[in-house]
């Protein structure tokens, strides 16, 4: 198991948070996922995460969890970290997945705010304070006040970390760029910072930000990646010019709730059967013929087929 210390150091950069690919019959196609996982880490991604908001995971089943996850690990062998989402808006759940993600042999787990229950501070605490101590993994909070309905307060991120050891970063998908910046001013510089806001992926940088858990990865991964490369090797237009580049893309993904835009995406790229699960559905033709010119113009389809 990989230690506190060795965590705070590898897990950087782009972990790329993989959709749960489904059959035409809307079971689990676990032989794509494990194919989307060997493109990402020959792609150069740092790291990868399963059943993150891009994963569905409210539309899976615990068992269903579990298999993403056994397979998710099972097929990253050590190469990068493995970083599955194991929250729940159930406790008892989320303190279920997280000791399981444990005993798989994950590196870590990303353990979202509760959602719809809308916590308060105080009972957040509680919650996560409780989940870190039944583990002995690194644990990476994940805020994403417009899902939940809550947001997590620097005060309680802080108090957390002060309280538990293995709580050792947080993936911001909060669009309040003060409130990141006075993360880290907080919970102490060594605290790692994630954006899971595709447009503040390269401003998390700046401030002294981990990397990021970007959607967009699951697309176009090497790019996704260079922006943490670029920026890591002082290269600072290299990465300002990967940010603008991949703006448009970014920008398209978002117009529907993710991972609506994105599996259409990877159906055009022929790396998946575009299926989500209901209540999600498929964008509309419009904006599917939108994000199909956009991957066009950025070389990765050619007249609307896939390249690769």
């Amino acid at each position: 198991m990989m230690s506190i210390e060795e965590a705070k150091q590898r897990f950087r950069g782009s972990i790329a948070p993989v959709v749960t690919p489904f059959k035409e019959d809307d079971s689990l196609d676990l032989e794509t996922l494990a194919n989307l996982i060997e493109w990402h880490i020959e792609s150069g991604s740092h790291g990868i995460s399963v059943t993150g908001t891009t994963g569905e995971p409210s539309s899976l089943t615990i068992e269903e969890r579990e298999q993403v996850m056994e397979t998710a690990i099972k097929t990253v062998n050590g190469r990068v970290p493995i970083v599955p989402g194991t929250g729940s808006t159930n406790h008892a759940e989320t303190l279920h997945l997280t000791k399981r993600a444990q005993e798989m042999g994950a590196d870590g787990a990303m353990v979202i705010v509760p959602y719809y229950n809308k916590p308060s501070q105080h009972a957040l605490y509680k919650h996560f304070k409780t989940i870190a101590d039944a583990v002995d993994i690194p644990i990476i909070i994940y805020n994403i006040p417009g899902r939940t309905a809550v947001n997590l307060h620097v005060k309680t991120l802080a108090r957390l970390n002060e309280d538990c050891p293995n709580i050792i970063g947080v993936k911001e998908s909060n669009k309040d760029f003060e409130h990141v910046n006075r993360v880290l001013l907080n919970c102490g510089r060594d605290f790692l910072l994630f954006s899971g806001i595709e447009l503040l992926c390269y401003p998390m940088l700046a401030i002294g930000g981990a990397g990021y858990i970007s959607a967009t990865a699951n697309v176009i991964p090497d790019k996704v990646a260079d922006v943490y490369n670029a920026w890591a090797a002082g290269d600072v237009k290299k990465a300002q010019d990967l940010h603008y580049e991949l703006m448009p893309l970014n920008d398209a993904l978002f117009k529907d709730t993710n991972p609506a835009p994105l599996k259409a995406a990877l159906g055009m790229l022929g790396r998946i059967t575009p299926r989500l699960r209901l209540p999600m559905d498929l964008p509309t033709q419009e904006l599917q013929d939108e994000l199909r010119q956009i991957m066009t113009d950025m070389g990765l389809l050619k007249g609307g087929v896939n390249v690769s």
